[in-house]
């Protein structure tokens, strides 16, 4: 493993993040919209939560090509250690599977934002049975792969300080949001769960 090939590894699970997400868009756009939660407090901690997951990792490892004109982030570089980014690897590869998981199971009802659908269902089967957020499990599997894969103190935390602005700042609403649709069965399906790893939190 070399710095190079960690950057790579990081890019590629960006692509295929895309890939796996570009379908349920398509799906979304489908269902109508019942109830919006989309603020501008929202469009804020998704613009964070972007910054520091997509923008400055990618903009960190396009400045480290040979053909770049300057070096973005270089004072901020750290010692390379290839153990760290092969379970970076790993730990991108879990992501993207969970990723791909939560799209599938939710299908519909996916939304980017905090929304609920016309026809919006509340799903407790697959990955959902013990984890009520996956998704967000998913994504901050994202982060510590990126601190794990980027040799540099700020495009590879930037991942855990923007997505988890994200998270913490909409969490509660979202779930709140949750209970006034689904009322005691949301709460039912709250008391046997945790919120983003099993058994823990």
């Amino acid at each position: 493993m070399t710095p190079t090939i960690a950057m790579l590894i990081f890019v590629l699970g960006a692509v295929i993040w895309f890939i796996i997400r570009a379908p349920a868009r398509r799906r979304a756009r489908k269902a109508a919209i019942k109830v919006s939660g989309r603020t501008v407090r929202e469009t804020a901690l998704m613009a964070i939560s972007l910054t520091g997951l997509g923008i400055l990792p990618l903009a960190y490892v396009a400045s480290n090509f040979e053909s770049a004109r300057f070096r973005f982030l270089d004072f901020a570089d750290r010692p390379f250690v290839p153990a760290l980014a092969w379970l970076g690897a790993l730990v991108f590869a879990a992501s993207l599977w969970l990723f791909y998981r939560t799209h599938k199971d939710l299908g519909r009802n996916w939304s980017v934002s905090l929304d609920i659908r016309e026809s919006h269902k509340l799903i407790t089967t697959g990955v959902y049975a013990s984890v009520r957020h996956p998704m967000y499990s998913a994504f901050w599997l994202w982060a510590i792969a990126q601190a794990l894969l980027l040799p540099n103190w700020i495009a590879g935390f930037s991942g855990l300080v923007g997505f988890g602005t994200l998270f913490f700042g909409r969490i509660g609403r979202e779930e709140q949001l949750m209970c006034e649709t689904f009322g005691e069965e949301y709460r039912a399906y709250m008391q046997r769960t945790s919120r983003v790893l099993p058994g823990v939190y």
